[in-house]
């Protein structure tokens, strides 16, 4: 099966991955490294299966039938956020199935330029944070202002806090819960379905109306491997969440150790039915991105 025969079966006209990334060649170039590598934050061998230039790569998810993707930069040192972000909004002009994204680290100044960004005349369509390769706490209190400035937009974040490959001091369920205390109508979308703390993040999407999960990487057997199998208890409460608008495709393309069908295979096997499989992999993505 190819992601296009994918598609074609549900009666799709193709695929909207929330999740893929695109970087300025050089950072890309380091973060290949760390996968070569198996470097702190990845933990184990992870032989990656795309490398290629950004137009050869663009091209692969456009013969896979993916209509909209994004570029997802992250920050993980301050002074970097706008240099990313700048790429960012060239690669979307270039583009044009590519959303604009954005990112912002805990630094003076991330107030003012996350405002700029949300009010420019093609504003940041999804915001990238990572707190694992980032360092930092959610909760940091130069974040507060710009979190406010993201909640009010309705911006979607796609946050990846869970606790895998590599657990860190600041990942986990416990900052977010708190992030969302002070700012519930943060439009957040947990990345990796909040890998491994399935649970504490699946609760936390039906506990508030704008938070979601992406499916990147989660169900596949490498990420099993990782992290144990995802719990079936919770397949029920996924399968309501998904066709209730709030799990979107994702795949990490193309930082994965596998072939892209891999991720559509492993939503297959889940077994929760063609109308969640339409939702998650088009529906759910489609209307997030507007």
């Amino acid at each position: 099966m190819t992601p296009v025969e994918f598609a074609r079966a549900l009666g799709l006209p193709g695929l909207v991955d929330l999740h893929t990334h695109f970087l300025p060649p050089r950072v890309m170039a380091k973060v290949r490294a760390q996968f070569d590598a198996a470097g702190p934050l990845i933990g184990r061998p992870w032989p990656l299966h795309y490398r290629d230039s950004d137009d050869a790569l663009v091209d692969v998810l456009r013969s896979f039938g993916v209509r909209r993707f994004t570029a997802l930069p992250y920050a993980h040192r301050p002074d970097m956020a706008e240099f990313l972000n700048d790429w960012a909004a060239g690669f979307a002009e270039r583009v044009p199935e590519a959303a604009v994204c954005g990112t912002f680290f805990p630094e003076p100044g991330v107030a003012a330029y996350v405002a700029s960004r949300t009010a420019a005349s093609h504003p940041v369509e999804v915001w990238k944070v990572h707190v694992q390769v980032g360092a930092f706490d959610v909760t940091d209190p130069l974040l507060d202002e710009a979190w406010g400035t993201v909640a009010a937009a309705g911006t979607p974040v796609v946050l990846h806090a869970g606790s895998g490959p590599v657990a860190t001091e600041h990942t986990g369920p416990g900052p977010v819960a708190d992030l969302l205390a002070r700012h519930p109508r943060l439009r957040l979308v947990i990345a990796h379905a909040g890998a491994p703390e399935y649970a504490e993040f699946l609760t936390l999407a039906e506990s508030y109306d704008r938070v979601g999960l992406d499916t990147t990487m989660a169900f596949t057997p490498f990420f099993e491997q990782m992290g144990g199998a995802y719990p079936a208890g919770l397949l029920l409460r996924l399968r309501d969440l998904g066709l209730a608008g709030k799990v979107h495709l994702g795949s990490d393309f193309p930082n994965i150790p596998y072939p892209y069908v891999v991720q559509l295979e492993a939503l297959e096997r889940l077994g929760l039915g063609e109308d969640w499989l339409r939702a998650v992999c088009w529906d759910n993505p489609s209307a997030l991105l507007g």
